[in-house]
């Protein structure tokens, strides 16, 4: 709902571009354009209180020329538009996924669209196809189910002119270059079985960098729940949940904040729904020297490791609840930060989204202006500043992709954006931040934001009641609607 009225907005300006004037602009120390585009409503100041989220735009852009690249689909005369058919196939973890994919393709690329859900998704189908009715009577999209020789049959079928995937590295790797021996000589070769342009959102091992600072024990309780969420949302079938801790040797609050953090994933007994997960964290236990066991009740045990038990770890997505442990030697926060970010850029495969979680002392003490420069080296699509780097899907204008520059022979996370509400392109990264304390305990120490225990929060105890009460307010806002949907919050 809010990614359409997110289009809605742009398309209604779209003949000047006129939406990019309401977008506050700032250059960053190296000359690059960011845009800040959260919050770019009085509801996002409302709901999303401390909450700010800019896209960095890639070397080249610049205010002058910024329409250049927005919208371009729509600088193209209607009589000169040539139609295309992109082939869309599903995730099967999060609903919102394949709809908002299917979105993208139809109002940023002008590409009817062939969604084939994923298996895990079928169930969708009705719900789907009455949502998205109005397209669907339009010719302008189909929704299929089927089997993976179903989904196979598709990418090679010859009315399909691209292709936008979800999913794995190896489901991608065989739609591009096949199976076997064969595959191998194509790979090397450069010439792809499957000939079409395709765009992709493969996931990848996420960290958490947790830098050293000040942290009382509201502190570590508040991020304990950060971390558990980041790790545990939808029972961790997440392609940007963290799956590496990164900490400093020697920094004594983390024992205390690790307790903390098992203990809340051991209350959280979510259903392992996704197929091949005992399988995938079976793999996982056995690379560990002294795993670490985390009873949750009849689900799946939280697996703890050692990073450097198995490069693996390091490689490899678990894709369900499995975490590992690096610690790093550094004799100061802003020294620990900057190996941390050499660490994540050379050693984690994937550059789907990052965390950062640092104290505002830490920060302030760090400097503006260094900060900023850290944060630039961090090569992924989305950075999370205080938050966890899968909220910005859930925000319309925030680019969702990896980081620009991967090739069809080294994927990583992927190549291509999608959501991008503002039509953007030559995006580099989106950076989101929120508070550091939750209300009204940031009131206490200086931070004007009121966002209490945020609802995406596995911890939350009201998210189903909140979740109905948004709902209810986006599809019709109203000033009345506010103070019940507050309070529900306010009680998480």
């Amino acid at each position: 709902m809010v990614g359409c009225y997110g289009l809605i907005a742009t398309l209604e300006q779209v003949e000047e571009k006129t939406f990019l004037r309401r977008i506050p602009l700032r250059t960053l120390a190296d000359g690059r354009l960011a845009l800040r585009v959260v919050p770019g409503t009085l509801w996002d100041r409302l709901l999303l209180s401390g909450v700010r989220a800019e896209i960095w735009m890639q070397p080249g852009v610049n205010r002058a020329h910024l329409d250049r690249y927005a919208a371009r689909a729509y600088d193209i005369p209607p009589a000169a538009r040539q139609g295309k058919l992109a082939l869309v196939l599903g995730a099967g973890n999060v609903a919102s996924i394949a709809p908002l994919d299917v979105l993208h393709k139809l109002f940023i690329e002008n590409q009817v669209c062939l969604l084939k859900l994923n298996p895990v998704n079928d169930y969708l189908h009705d719900l789907l196809a009455q949502a998205l009715a109005p397209l669907i009577a339009m010719d302008a999209l189909r929704i299929v189910t089927g089997d993976a020789r179903a989904g196979a049959w598709l990418t090679t079928h010859p009315a399909v002119d691209e292709i936008h995937i979800t999913g794995s590295r190896e489901t991608h790797d065989v739609i591009v270059w096949g199976e076997g021996e064969t595959a191998r000589q194509r790979r090397a070769a450069g010439t792809p079985l499957n000939p079409r342009r395709v765009t992709s959102e493969l996931g990848g091992v996420s960290p958490t960098i947790i830098v050293p600072g000040p942290w009382s024990e509201a502190d570590i309780a508040f991020q304990a729940q950060q971390l558990a969420t980041q790790k545990m949302n939808n029972g961790g079938f997440n392609c940007v949940a963290s799956q590496v801790l990164i900490l400093q040797q020697g920094w004594e609050p983390a024992t205390a904040l690790l307790n903390q953090l098992y203990r809340l994933i051991a209350a959280n007994t979510r259903p392992d729904y996704y197929p091949g997960a005992e399988n995938r964290l079976t793999d996982f236990r056995l690379r560990a020297r002294q795993p670490l066991e985390i009873a949750r009740g009849d689900a799946l045990p939280l697996i703890v490791a050692n990073t450097d038990d198995d490069p693996g770890f390091c490689q490899q997505e678990v894709f369900g609840p499995g975490l590992s442990v690096s610690r790093l030697e550094a004799d100061s926060a802003e020294s620990f930060l900057r190996q941390a970010i050499g660490y994540a850029n050379q050693r984690l495969q994937g550059t789907l989204g990052a965390n950062i979680v640092i104290h505002p002392r830490t920060r302030k003490a760090i400097g503006r202006k260094r900060f900023n420069a850290l944060i630039a080296e961090l090569r992924y699509g989305t950075v999370a500043i205080n938050c966890w780097s899968g909220v910005a899907f859930l925000l319309a204008p925030c680019p969702w992709g990896a980081f620009p520059g991967h090739t069809l022979d080294d994927i990583q996370s992927g190549r291509g954006k999608v959501h991008n509400s503002f039509m953007l392109e030559k995006t580099e990264r989106t950076v989101i931040e929120a508070p550091f304390r939750p209300f009204p305990r940031s009131l206490w120490h200086g931070e004007l934001t009121l966002m209490p225990l945020p609802p995406w929060f596995i911890t939350h105890r009201g998210q189903e009641a909140v979740a109905q009460r948004l709902v209810d307010f986006y599809h019709r806002p109203r000033w009345r609607k506010l103070p019940a949907l507050l309070w529900r919050a306010l009680r998480g």
